[in-house]
């Protein structure tokens, strides 16, 4: 098998690179990679990396992903998270290959306290939310053979992410204030990685299996949770901290310049069932992750 992966600088692309490694050869892209075109930027440049390569499997790991910065440039950011992943899935239904993609939470607009589901009404509140929307849509309708699987929260050892920056705080700040309203669950990359290596084995054989999943780890939290859980495991591991008052705000009180759903929370009953799988709780890749990097 033969696998082509864009994106392969980021948390997720870093993962997939290890992930995928036993299912065959990976040709691993970024924006400035040299000999093939990664920068979904330039769209005639990626089908002709897709042309070059003829992948059995195409993984899209990129994506702008900066949601604040997004309402600034939305040309720019429809272009990498709409249209370049039609560019790949049309390119993967002459190739006959699949499609692995990765959308969002922000595609619903956050109302309500039940878990979304794949059918649910998506209504996005953000110009990367309506993005990441119409890059699903996009590859739909091209009828390639695809594997779109919507998470929230993505967090890595690797790079920058929300622990990182409380703990960098926590130790120059006496008092923080967190946002308590938004609920989701913190999902990482090495388990995003490993569902979708499990989940594109599984389609080589059921091709029935394709289609919208939603992928996050069990549970949930918001972030002022997640943070009190951070400053816990970084105390206990004896990381000295200048905080001490640590106190919950709505988001009203954070304004910022793209809207943030409240209720993230995304059903993966459809993803445990069609591929065999039980989803960690969202604790265990945090202290995982935590117990990596302090």
């Amino acid at each position: 098998m033969k696998i082509l992966l864009f994106g392969k600088g980021g948390q997720l692309g870093w993962e997939l690179q290890r992930s995928l490694a036993p299912l065959g050869e990976v040709v691993a892209l970024d924006a400035d990679s040299q000999d093939l075109c990664g920068d979904f930027t330039n769209l005639p440049g990626l089908a002709q990396a897709v042309r070059v390569v003829q992948p059995d499997v195409i993984v899209n790991a990129a994506a702008h992903t900066a949601v604040d910065k997004a309402e600034s440039e939305p040309d720019l950011v429809r272009m990498i998270n709409a249209l370049a992943p039609s560019v790949l899935a049309e390119e993967a239904k002459k190739l006959g290959a699949w499609l692995v993609h990765y959308s969002t939470d922000y595609v619903f607009d956050g109302s309500g306290d039940q878990s979304w589901r794949e059918e649910d009404r998506t209504a996005p509140l953000s110009v990367y939310g309506r993005t990441k929307r119409d890059g699903e849509n996009l590859i739909a309708l091209t009828d390639c053979k695809h594997l779109i699987l919507r998470t929230s929260w993505v967090y890595a050892a690797r790079g920058g992410n929300f622990a990182k920056t409380m703990l960098r705080l926590a130790g120059e700040r006496e008092q923080l204030k967190i946002i308590n309203d938004q609920i989701g669950a913190p999902t990482g990359a090495e388990l995003l990685a490993d569902v979708s290596a499990h989940a594109i084995r599984m389609v080589q054989a059921r091709p029935e299996l394709g289609g919208l999943y939603h992928c996050t780890a069990a549970g949930q939290t918001n972030w002022y949770e997640y943070a009190r859980l951070v400053f816990e495991l970084a105390r206990k591991a004896g990381r000295e901290l200048k905080l001490g008052e640590v106190l919950p705000i709505s988001t009203n009180e954070y304004p910022t310049p793209a809207q943030r759903p409240l209720n993230s929370r995304l059903c993966c009953a459809k993803l445990e069932a069609a591929f065999g799988l039980r989803l960690p709780d969202w604790r265990v890749g945090v202290t995982r992750m935590l117990n990596e990097i302090l």
